[in-house]
């Protein structure tokens, strides 16, 4: 019993801890609409790319799906922070990217006043000045309580 938790606290050291971590949540916005929030925390030293970029002939863009639903529907577009945008001998190119922890906002309008689930997938790619890793898709589920207001 002793060895298998340490076989498991020693695999648990030995994991690297991931580069970028997602976190989700969702907050009221007004007039019974909701926004739901996606930060990004980047080790330091890495960063993700902008939503849109100069061309797609270097690194994959971030991009923010959400599954449709009858309970719900997109108000504007999803607004990012403002990027870095630099010239990245790498790719050729101008590239724009979030570092430290950007947060990325979708204000939605809820079709019910009854609890809902906004579910989603966010696909990004992680490089520092050196290299870039394979790109990554991370599937979200965020619970939204019942709203008061509209509808």
């Amino acid at each position: 019993m002793h060895l298998s938790i340490l076989i498991t606290l020693l695999t648990g050291l030995l994991t690297p801890a991931p580069i970028v971590q997602w976190h989700f949540v969702v907050q009221p916005a007004g007039t019974g609409a909701v926004q739901v929030e996606l930060e990004a925390r980047t080790v330091e030293g890495w960063h993700i790319y902008a939503t849109k970029l100069e061309n797609d002939l270097g690194p994959i863009p971030t991009a923010i799906r959400f599954t449709p639903s009858e309970a719900y529907s997109l108000l504007g577009p999803l607004v990012e922070p403002d990027p870095v945008e630099v010239y990245d001998p790498n790719f050729e190119m101008n590239v724009r990217y979030h570092e430290g922890s950007p947060r990325f906002v979708q204000r939605i309008e809820p079709t019910t006043k009854e609890p809902f689930v906004v579910k989603g997938e966010v696909e990004f790619m992680v490089c520092n000045d050196k290299t870039c890793l394979p790109p990554e898709v991370v599937t979200f589920t965020i619970d939204v309580p019942a709203v008061t207001g509209k509808p």
